[in-house]
């Protein structure tokens, strides 16, 4: 990374993920007891924040499955000095912050792809936006959240086994449609390259499979569409590529009520006129 106008991010892209949510909690909202995040119509909400953090902790793992996996797939191998992750349990604030912007941007690779604000904290620099901006992922229709309760483990010494009220919270049926965005002109701000992108694409399909848990055992991605535009300024419009790969609810169904399966939703493919704005159409899933 000698050279940092060396193989930069240099087109535009349109993502769009479509998650599958099955008697589980893709992301619970602290201000509701960790009830499964939704809004005032019922439909549920998945944080951009809690999507990327997943990407990051299967980034840092650099001894899992996923890591290991994947970065066979770059030739030349990855540096792993260079593909640290700065929003990390083991990173220390003081650490960062006492790195310059280059020191940053080469060691950290969520800062080059998500941004570097840590940086402008306490300091005279502006604050730096990253190359790829996830958006609020939004259920089709309204979701049914279930409330269970569960046993606690008896505690040391106590032959009791307690209780947990309603502590078990799901959402029974859910599709959610999450864009993300790759913004080529913030690329020589954070020195963000395509390799960088390309890993990106790679630990996408796995950022629920690999991270399950409890609470959040049937997750999926059903479809992770990423579209990259004819130019850095972009080809087409964002809007009209999100809005045309967006499932629809079958017409002999209401899209008002949960749904109940992923058989309740019409395929969607994009139109030829928009394809041929495009440089390029994938689905991550199928890599």
């Amino acid at each position: 990374m000698s050279d940092k106008t060396v193989n930069l991010v240099d087109k535009r892209a349109t993502g769009l993920l479509i998650i599958e949510v099955r008697n589980s909690n893709p992301n619970g909202d602290p201000d509701r007891e960790s009830d499964p995040r939704q809004r005032q119509d019922g439909r549920g909400e998945i944080s951009p924040v809690s999507f990327k953090r997943k990407v990051r902790d299967l980034v840092e793992r650099k001894t899992g499955t996923v890591w290991l996996s994947v970065s066979k797939q770059f030739s030349p191998e990855l540096d792993l000095s260079n593909f640290m992750i700065s929003e990390s349990r083991e990173t220390k604030l003081t650490d960062i912050r006492n790195l310059n912007e280059e020191q940053f941007t080469e060691k950290f690779w969520d800062g080059r792809i998500f941004g570097n604000t840590e940086l402008e904290k306490g300091r005279n620099i502006p604050v730096k936006t990253g190359v790829v901006q996830f958006g609020l992922g939004v259920s089709v229709s309204p979701v049914e959240v279930r409330r269970m309760t569960t046993t606690n483990p008896p505690v040391e010494g106590d032959k009791k086994v307690g209780m947990a009220p309603l502590a078990y919270r799901i959402v029974q049926h859910g599709v959610y449609c999450m864009p993300f965005f790759v913004n080529p002109t913030a690329a020589s701000k954070t020195h963000c390259t395509q390799v960088d992108i390309k890993l990106l694409l790679k630990i996408i399909p796995y950022a629920y499979t690999h991270t399950a848990s409890y609470i959040r055992s049937c997750v999926e991605i059903r479809h992770a569409w990423y579209m990259e535009h004819k130019s850095a300024l972009g080809s087409c419009s964002d809007f009209a590529l999100i809005d045309a790969l967006t499932p629809a609810r079958k017409k002999d169904q209401d899209a008002e009520k949960p749904s109940t399966s992923w058989d309740d939703y019409e395929p969607k493919e994009l139109p030829k006129e928009l394809r041929e704005k495009l440089n390029d159409v994938r689905d991550l899933m199928n890599e």
